[in-house]
């Protein structure tokens, strides 16, 4: 399906020397914040007290956010549990205070707010699990790497499959720069983000490669820039309506979701946004420079010798 069709190939990889040196920078930059500040790990990393209390009504999460704000809390999370009227509350580790301290003066808050609530259980999540979940989100997008490593390595030439797997590491490694660099809370619904940033972005990757394979079959005599700059115009109506429509869903997260979904929204958002600039500056130019060539893609046809009798 095709909104419009653009009749003038768009010559892309004229400027793929700037562009993939302000993604190096850009990259770089990521890596540096990564390292030097590191990320704004959530409670479920860290550890902390996880509440759930239950409401004789549906609950309204922003008067239980306001009284627990009013404690001093900084970094704590609230989001329904089940039903409407039960609420789950994760607190941060508060040093000479133990959970149970902490139970009571929120509990006490939210009495103040609406005496129907009810504490219905208190756990403390110590640093020890958080660490675990540091280690297995860490094992999920290893795997999930070596995954499309290995479907590229079968699906495309290797000159491809390796233009690919740098492009989409080079959009998880930015992603995770915003997140560094702002100190955006890092929870696992952020990592749940990345992970499918990842798969998200190698489709556009595997579709922008297909169509230059196809081209490289019909354009005998067109230049490798030409091959790769037509199977990028060829497929941008595709590309906007897909991203088009996926933009919008993950706005309306991003602004009507609340705070439980916004730094997840977030990740989307920033993947999709640089998953479009990686798939065409990135994994195609990349492939340019790696001297990808119509014989690397098109397999020459073997001529059967003359029967002998």
């Amino acid at each position: 399906m095709e909104f419009f069709r653009i009749h003038r190939t768009i010559p892309f990889m004229r400027h793929a020397l700037v562009l993939n040196a302000i993604s190096l920078v850009t990259f770089l930059a990521a890596v540096f914040f990564i390292a030097t500040r590191g990320f704004h790990l959530s409670i479920e990393f860290t550890g902390g007290t996880v509440m759930e209390v239950n409401y004789a009504q549906a609950a309204k999460l922003d008067e239980v956010r306001g009284a627990v704000g009013k404690l001093g809390y900084a970094d704590f999370q609230v989001q329904n549990f089940g039903t409407s009227r039960d609420v789950l509350i994760r607190l941060p580790l508060a040093h000479g205070q133990t959970s149970a301290a902490q139970s009571d003066a929120v509990l006490s808050a939210l009495k103040a707010a609406d005496s129907s609530v009810e504490l219905r259980r208190v756990e403390f999540v110590g640093p020890q699990v958080g660490q675990e979940l540091v280690h297995n989100g860490l094992m999920a997008l290893l795997f999930v790497v070596l995954g499309i490593v290995i479907y590229l390595g079968i699906r495309f030439e290797w000159k491809f499959a390796l233009a690919g797997v740098i492009a989409n590491l080079h959009d998880v490694v930015i992603i995770l720069g915003f997140f560094a660099f702002f100190q955006w809370e890092f929870s696992l619904s952020v990592l749940a983000g990345v992970l499918a940033v990842l798969g998200y972005s190698v489709n556009e990757s595997v579709v922008i490669m297909d169509r230059i394979r196809e081209n490289f079959r019909k354009q005998r005599k067109a230049s490798v820039p030409e091959i790769i700059n037509g199977a990028i115009t060829q497929t941008i109506s595709r590309t906007i309506i897909t991203h088009g429509s996926t933009q919008m869903m993950v706005l309306s997260m991003l602004f009507f979701g609340g705070p439980t979904l916004h730094y997840f929204a977030m990740a989307l958002t920033i993947g999709i946004w640089f998953g479009i600039y990686s798939s065409v500056f990135v994994a195609a130019a990349l492939a340019m420079w790696f001297g990808v060539k119509r014989e690397d893609l098109v397999k020459p046809v073997k001529k059967e010798g003359p029967e002998v009798a």
